[in-house]
């Protein structure tokens, strides 16, 4: 693919509440935690990272509450990202409570109000978002309500009718499972590529090794790109899996949003003409940066 033209994401913004502590939670009394209020959203994160990675223009159609819509503007403006944001007249902003173990793994346990972000609708799409738009990227988190899976219909269809590639990030596993695999691969006809993380890849297969599993998943949509944390990446195409990417080893402070940074710098690459295997090393440094720091933006 040649360099050019702007990204469009579709996708969440939610305003994330990080508790960082140590060890196990102690259940009926109090664990000490250091705790940062911090702006997030799988969507708007990987806006955030693909503009950080040096892609010309990012947009983000997402959907807020009144209570912090003019914050979330700011802080993507400030991104360098091109807010599109609806105000919701009913539902809060979203919001994400990360609690983060700061031992060795820095793993993070979500508890997710998803609030206005899955209320985004037909009615809140306009064609002209993809004027000048290279790629379009979804937020797999549209796909786990009913008006949200409506909009993902229209903008996928307004995206096939103008050629415009079309990415999508499943999000979530514990969501994936509720949704349904039948489901998530009938919503998914018509992609160019699927960044599914390793948890993701396998429940979405049934298989339990990764690489099998994104060379399954390759069957499905034309590039599949899996996200392996501390393993890096796995490239698959027509059923092979056709480059393993490293990654960086580096030790990590909070993992949230890696994922988000890792399809960030992969779209920005993508975009700058570089090829799958580049993007997805790109993405791996990404996520590298991200997992030594608090939050799921870039710095």
């Amino acid at each position: 693919m040649g360099p050019g033209g702007a990204l469009l994401v579709v996708g969440d913004v939610v305003t994330d509440v990080v508790a960082r502590h140590r060890g196990p939670l102690a259940t009926g009394t109090d664990t000490a935690a250091v705790i940062r209020t911090l702006p997030g959203g799988a969507g708007a994160n990987v806006a955030c990272w693909a503009a950080h990675r040096g892609c010309p223009e990012v947009r983000l159609l997402g959907r807020v509450g009144a209570d912090a819509a003019g914050r979330h503007e700011r802080d993507l403006a400030a991104c360098g990202v091109r807010p599109f944001l609806v105000v919701d007249p009913e539902a809060p902003t979203g919001t994400v409570i990360c609690l983060v173990d700061t031992g060795a793994s820095a793993e993070r346990t979500f508890l997710t109000d998803s609030g206005a972000s899955l209320r985004l609708e037909p009615g809140d799409w306009s064609d002209t978002l993809l004027d000048g738009v290279a790629w379009l990227h979804l937020s797999g988190y549209l796909l786990f309500s009913e008006p949200s899976r409506a909009l993902v219909a229209v903008a996928l269809q307004a995206a096939r009718a103008r050629g415009v590639p079309v990415s999508l990030d499943p999000a979530s596993a514990g969501f994936l499972a509720e949704l349904g695999v039948g489901r998530f691969l009938s919503l998914a006809d018509g992609l160019d590529v699927l960044l599914p993380s390793r948890d993701e890849a396998c429940l979405l297969t049934g298989l339990p090794d990764a690489a099998d599993a994104a060379a399954e998943l390759s069957r499905h949509v034309p590039l599949v790109v899996a996200k392996q944390g501390a393993e890096g990446a796995l490239v698959a195409r027509s059923g092979i899996v056709c480059a393993r990417v490293p990654a960086a080893r580096v030790t990590p402070r909070d993992t949230t949003g890696a994922g988000d940074a890792f399809t960030g710098a992969f779209l920005a690459s993508l975009l700058a003409g570089a090829e799958p295997e580049e993007a997805a090393a790109q993405g791996c440094r990404a996520g590298a940066l991200a997992v030594q720091r608090v939050g799921g933006r870039p710095g």
